[in-house]
């Protein structure tokens, strides 16, 4: 595949690095608004630089963009490179609202183009195995989800457009939170209703949020509850999905986070106490799987895991809690695009 990168910042190198050039993909152009670093990027792999991204999207050679660039920035080339019949990968959040998703979504839909969003938590091994043992029928019918994730920050966070609302769409529930808003629904299904409390405790974000604790609740009763923090001191990642016949957790996501661990415990109030641990070790791999999911969908005329559909809906739903929270009232959540 011939790949066009928006984007050269930290995201555009991992995006880079997981194409599979075994397999014959080439970075044909990077962009970026600073000229230097997609001079760097390009100087890595080989390909041209420019400081505009519509040479990239124009590129007739280009099959495939990567947009790695600030959500405030998603709409307009994502739109932009679906009309022009490339098939997209965008990082989250898709849009930095519900209405600005919808519009991508809507454009791959018109040109009959790929979309994926990336969402590349559905690809750590450990929430693959997670998974594969709830298809199996492991833990019986899933009654609700508990998830924490967190990070600490870094000196000067509170200046990064992360910062910035006008930028992201929101603080925390649009950064982490959304990854994890994610993979509740692909557990669990649609969502009907959702609550929620936001804190800015300690980042100089306001009125963003640095935490956000929120229930999400389907038609059926089954449960989802979260908290994610910019003032998780450590690092933490922890998803635990409890049925009726046991429960699988998910803990560390490598690096910082502690070495990723999967386990699966089934229900027995007689038995001595036991589970199934798989401890994940080495690099993260996510990146490299997420973009041979992309590819496959592309080659295989199917929508991709973490579709675009399912960008729109993280999105969605972050927005619903935001209104829940305002109002101090749960909010609907009605399904489809």
């Amino acid at each position: 595949m011939k790949v066009g990168l928006v984007g050269s910042g930290l995201q555009g190198w991992r995006r880079a690095r997981a194409l599979d050039f075994a397999s014959g993909d080439r970075l044909a152009i990077a962009a970026d608004i600073d000229l230097s670093a997609a001079q760097r990027l390009a100087a890595e792999f080989g390909c041209e630089a420019t400081q505009d991204w519509r040479k990239v999207v124009e590129e007739k050679a280009v099959e495939a963009v990567l947009v790695c660039t600030p959500p405030h920035l998603h709409s307009l080339i994502c739109t932009a490179a679906l009309e022009a019949g490339k098939d997209v990968l965008c990082e989250k959040p898709l849009g930095r609202n519900p209405q600005e998703a919808k519009s991508i979504v809507q454009a791959a839909q018109r040109n009959g183009a790929r979309l994926k969003c990336g969402l590349n938590y559905r690809h750590f091994p450990g929430i693959r195995q997670a998974r594969l043992w709830y298809d199996q029928g492991c833990i019986g019918e899933v009654m609700y989800i508990r998830c924490r994730h967190g990070i600490g920050g870094r000196p000067g966070y509170e200046q990064e457009w992360r910062a910035r609302g006008e930028i992201g769409g929101g603080g925390e529930l649009m950064d982490q939170g959304l990854h994890i808003l994610d993979l509740a629904r692909w557990f669990l299904g649609e969502f009907a209703e959702v609550f929620g409390f936001l804190g800015t405790y300690y980042w100089k974000v306001a009125p963003l949020e640095d935490n956000v604790f929120a229930i999400l609740r389907t038609a059926t009763g089954k449960t989802a509850s979260l908290h994610v923090s910019w003032t998780q001191w450590k690092n933490l990642f922890s998803f635990e999905i409890f049925g009726r016949e046991g429960y699988i957790t998910v803990e560390g996501l490598g690096g910082s986070y502690g070495t990723q661990r999967a386990s699966l415990g089934k229900r027995d109030l007689t038995a001595p106490f036991r589970q199934e641990v798989i401890d994940y070790r080495g690099e993260d791999r996510s990146w490299v799987q997420e973009w041979k999911e992309f590819k496959a969908a592309i080659a295989e005329g199917r929508e991709p895991l973490g579709n675009g559909q399912d960008g729109f809906q993280a999105v969605r739903l972050a927005y619903a809690i935001y209104e829940a929270a305002r109002r101090g009232s749960p909010s609907e959540c009605p399904s489809g695009l």
